[in-house]
């Protein structure tokens, strides 16, 4: 199981400067992110080597900011094998909220970072697991 930090930002300049700052400060690394904005405010969302760090940093320094579980399942680098991991998530009728990359750095394959939806995460995983997919913690 991997957590997941999502920051709520406000839209203006220099705002994941700021962010990235502190994180690099605290020898934190960014292995994966999906930005999301709006108008004025926006979600930043990353999955980083810390997670608990990075929450208390971050908070430290006013950011609304917290904790989730989110999985992450290897897929291969070719043709319809995203599309073989989400059928086999629709098959098992698991819904899916959004997903964003990352990369194994061990085995160098790409990772679907996703948040799946009220389902047990432990459930899936092993769901997942069973149907021959490769699961990141």
């Amino acid at each position: 199981m991997l957590k997941q930090l999502s920051i709520y930002v406000e839209n203006k300049k220099g705002t994941m400067k700021n962010i990235t700052s502190l994180l690099k400060d605290r020898q934190i690394n960014i292995l994966g992110s999906v930005n999301n904005d709006g108008a004025e405010f926006g979600i930043v969302r990353m999955v980083v080597s810390d997670p608990d760090n990075a929450y208390e940093t971050l908070k430290e320094a006013g950011y609304l900011c917290r904790l989730v579980d989110v999985m992450g399942i290897e897929v291969a680098d070719e043709v319809g094998d995203l599309n073989r991991l989400l059928t086999a998530l629709s098959d098992s009728n698991i819904n899916v909220d959004y997903t964003y990359l990352s990369f194994n750095r061990d085995s160098g394959k790409p990772i679907l970072i996703m948040h799946v939806t009220e389902e047990d995460i432990y459930e899936v995983e092993a769901c997942m697991d069973a149907k021959g997919f490769t699961t990141v913690s």
